[in-house]
């Protein structure tokens, strides 16, 4: 595997580094480097503005809008743009959904649901887990009942990532009782202004709102809306769950989280941990940056094969574990070194002087604490790490 870039690549680097320079939003870069937290408004003025440039979806075969760019492009892509600071997109339209849509879909489907996409003109939730189907995806529960032309949906979704932001949500829902549980199983998409249809907030540990529980009640949704045949969502949901899984790496992210540890150390009023000779705390954090390039070079693997919009194999799951395993890492590091400043405080950080009245509590230490409590979920969602473990064991025929 070759890992030098050409000098072509390196022309490209340059190129979308002076677009996050000058081009890029520049207040969206301000507010995160201030510790902010982002509204919708910033996410679709983000998104828009590398959409006007033909840069929102690296990953889309170029026949709907994607760059075409090679793996090399798209991994330089992915490093400047969390070299800038900037946010990544929303997953769930542009990374999740939209790969089903162009793979499965009608060509009346990717007519109506892919150009709004590809404009962040409209943002998606995904409705998957339910109360008592969360690892164990294929027990779920939530019924669609065919009436003529349309389907009566009613049950209950949760741990609903930004759903209080969205205009659509896909679900997989129950069809049929017959057979195995990943049969009648169907991959639907929801209006989410359709009638019947109540979004309830879970303020989750790091005191944010990020997920919603989504309560169906006798809501109809047409058959239209349905991608694919009826009863073959689990082959649809396995497709997404690929590019899902292979969206955690997040190499260069975690890399400029390191670099903003050392940095932050530097500058602490009780000293340079990350410096000093015998610190367990520069041991701990020399192990995580070792685990990440170990993630990059895994990355690498799993990414070279893959053209034009291709699904990643198992080697997904490889990927989903080392990548949220690392993400909690660092996450650790940064609460070691916040030390008796990290208790679990979360003051509203949406308003730019929101440090106010917190001056003798060091400016890292309140995100490093979120943080800290949201990555915790990372090992959970998008399929538990056990889960994960089974599909190498699987593959390895074990």
């Amino acid at each position: 595997m070759n890992l030098e870039l050409s000098d072509a690549d390196e022309a490209f680097r340059a190129t979308v580094r002076a677009y996050f320079a000058t081009d890029y939003p520049q207040e969206i870069l301000r507010k995160l480097a201030n510790g902010q937290t982002l509204e919708k408004a910033d996410m679709v003025a983000s998104e828009r503005a590398m959409s006007a440039k033909g840069w929102l979806a690296p990953g889309w075969p170029q026949t709907y809008g994607g760059t075409g760019w090679t793996v090399a492009e798209r991994f330089i892509f992915d490093e400047e743009l969390e070299r800038a600071g900037a946010p990544g997109v929303s997953p769930m339209g542009l990374l999740y959904v939209a790969p089903v849509i162009y793979t499965f879909g009608t060509a009346e489907q990717k007519a109506r649901w892919l150009p709004d996409i590809l404009s962040a003109r409209t943002f998606w939730a995904q409705g998957y887990s339910e109360p008592e189907a969360g690892s164990d995806l294929a027990s779920l529960r939530m019924q669609a009942v065919r009436d003529g032309d349309e389907y009566v949906v009613d049950g209950v979704k949760t741990w609903t990532s930004d759903g209080h932001h969205a205009d659509w949500i896909f679900c997989l829902v129950r069809t049929s009782d017959e057979g195995k549980k990943q049969q009648g199983i169907t991959f639907l998409c929801v209006d989410m202004t359709t009638p019947g249809i109540e979004v309830k907030p879970i303020i989750t540990i790091d005191g944010g709102h990020h997920l919603n529980t989504v309560v169906f009640t006798n809501v109809r949704v047409p058959v239209e809306n349905r991608i694919g045949d009826e009863g073959l969502g689990w082959t649809y949901n396995k497709h997404l769950l690929s590019h899902e899984r292979t969206s955690y790496a997040h190499v260069a992210g975690k890399r400029r989280q390191l670099q903003s540890l050392r940095a932050t150390s530097a500058e602490t009023a009780w000293g340079d941990e990350l410096s000093r000779e015998g610190s367990s705390l520069r041991r701990r954090t020399a192990e995580t940056e070792i685990e990440l390039l170990s993630l990059e070079m895994t990355v690498f693997r799993a990414l070279a094969p893959l053209t034009n919009g291709e699904a990643p194999g198992d080697e997904a799951s490889i990927l989903k574990i080392l990548a949220t395993e690392n993400a909690q890492a660092i996450s650790e590091r940064a609460l070691e070194l916040a030390g008796p400043y990290a208790p679990p405080f979360f003051p509203d950080r949406h308003a730019a002087d929101w440090r106010s009245g917190l001056e003798d509590i060091p400016a890292f230490a309140p995100p490093a604490v979120a943080s800290y409590f949201f990555t915790r979920a990372q090992t959970i969602y998008g399929g538990a790490t056990e889960i994960q473990k089974n599909i190498i064991a699987r593959q390895l025929g074990l």
